[in-house]
């Protein structure tokens, strides 16, 4: 099965997989894919400010359900961790805000955030890039499962940082 959906699951799941189109972005669809995930944080953060434990539920139920919906989408297109294929970046970002506020006084954290998750996605540290090997969905999700953790520990420490420069 190669590129188009047959029944209503292959649908469904092309249309999270691809983060609602945003993969079919021409250039940068992981960028682009991100989006729905700072949605979320901008969206739930608010209310659970605080919470560090409900923060984590939020990103790991989002990354575990990530997993079959990429698999899924991965079958359909016929290719290994398809570019289009983004839920795997707007699953995880919310791992990458986990204990950081998301508010008016501290607009910054945010565009921080994303643009060190996009880097660490990128780059692929040890041992993300090896992950991706992993085949069906799995192997779609766990890099960017490493590489949302060092964006949240770097996000932390420069957030920790630019405080402290302010202060």
């Amino acid at each position: 099965m190669t590129g188009t959906p047959t029944g209503w699951r292959d649908r469904a799941a092309v249309v999270f997989a691809t983060g609602f189109g945003l993969g079919y972005a021409p250039v940068a669809s992981g960028t682009f894919g991100t989006l729905p995930g700072v949605a979320v944080v901008v969206l739930a953060w608010p209310a659970l400010a605080g919470n560090l434990a409900a923060q984590a539920a939020v990103g790991l139920l989002l990354t575990l359900l990530a997993v079959p919906v990429c698999g899924a989408a991965e079958r359909v297109f016929g290719t290994k961790d398809d570019g289009r294929i983004v839920a795997d970046e707007y699953a995880t970002f919310p791992l990458v805000m986990i204990g950081l506020p998301v508010d008016r006084a501290e607009w910054w954290i945010l565009p921080l955030a994303f643009v060190v998750a996009r880097f660490f996605d990128i780059v692929k540290i040890w041992p993300a890039r090896g992950l991706q090997k992993i085949r069906g969905g799995l192997g779609i999700v766990i890099d960017d499962v490493f590489a949302s953790l060092y964006a949240l520990a770097f996000t932390h420490v420069a957030v920790r940082a630019v405080r402290h420069l302010l202060m």
